[in-house]
């Protein structure tokens, strides 16, 4: 197992974003904020000597909309895997802290995420593929949250808070099976906070 502690990083490659060392919730944290809320650029913060292709990926993660963003902002908050050079590929799992306990089911049943960037991002997969790469799962925004990854091949399971059975199974990764880097992810209108990260390589 390979830990990454969020108290003692190297330096991170950083797409679109500022982080910063916080303590949140009683957890040592990095926060991560868009450098520009009004950019459409994919966000990252990425893990350094972090390759990855099969395997677990453990953290506890806690997002929530800006206080300066808009309505119809979700506190979008994952860990993106597979991550290629300048991460001009990637996959990602992610959550919608606001959708969890929402009061109009549709929105609940939005409340994980899978995405492939650049080529299927969510609003392609929803409309080619009604509810098949999103899933309900109970979320609170702000709280700290515990996601695992379980990847092999071109199937990976998404599982939250400690569940013995995942919330979302994809079973065609859209990057088929390939190998890079760990991505700390946020969406448009989040702030973000990611503890310590544990690794399984398969």
């Amino acid at each position: 197992m390979q830990t990454f502690s969020v108290t003692n990083l190297p330096k991170l490659e950083l797409l679109n974003v500022t982080v910063e060392p916080v303590t949140y919730r009683d957890r040592p944290a990095m926060r991560l904020l868009e450098t520009d809320p009004t950019s459409d650029q994919e966000c990252l913060a990425i893990l350094p000597d972090s390759k990855f292709k099969d395997g677990e990926i453990e953290t506890m993660i806690a997002g929530s909309p800006r206080p300066d963003a808009p309505a119809d902002m979700r506190g979008f908050v994952g860990i993106a895997f597979r991550v290629q050079p300048q991460a001009s590929q990637f996959e990602v799992f992610y959550l919608r802290p606001t959708n969890g306990r929402a009061n109009d089911q549709l929105r609940r049943n939005h409340s994980t995420q899978y995405s492939s960037h650049p080529d299927f991002p969510w609003f392609k997969l929803r409309e080619e593929n009604p509810g098949v790469y999103e899933s309900y799962v109970d979320l609170v925004p702000g709280e700290w949250t515990q996601v695992k990854i379980v990847a092999s091949g071109t199937r990976a399971e998404l599982y939250v808070n400690a569940a013995e059975q995942p919330c979302l199974i994809v079973n065609d990764l859209k990057l088929g099976q390939t190998e890079g880097n760990i991505g700390l992810w946020i969406g448009a209108g989040s702030q973000a906070y990611f503890s310590d990260i544990s690794v399984s390589p398969e």
